[in-house]
């Protein structure tokens, strides 16, 4: 799976898990950038990502990320 394709699914599950089909995301995107993006919709999104793409983040990945962007970099890298 490309980047790209990974930046694709990724805005999907974003749209998908804050029922928001207006959603763009940019390599950028912070949880500042999104309006309902709390600790509880961390987690649903984090679950909702190892289920998409069949991978498993360990708390330290996952305190790490700074943005989608890297959030992209990470899973092309468990694929």
């Amino acid at each position: 799976m490309t980047r790209e394709e990974v930046f694709a699914t990724l805005t999907d599950i974003f749209r998908d898990v804050f029922d928001d089909d207006d959603i763009e995301l940019t390599d950028a995107t912070t949880a500042d950038d999104i309006e309902d993006w709390d600790s509880l919709e961390q987690i649903n999104l984090v679950v909702a990502c190892e289920k998409k793409f069949n991978v498993k983040f360990d708390m330290k990945e996952i305190q790490s990320l700074k943005n989608v962007g890297e959030m992209v970099d990470t899973i092309v890298g468990k694929l």
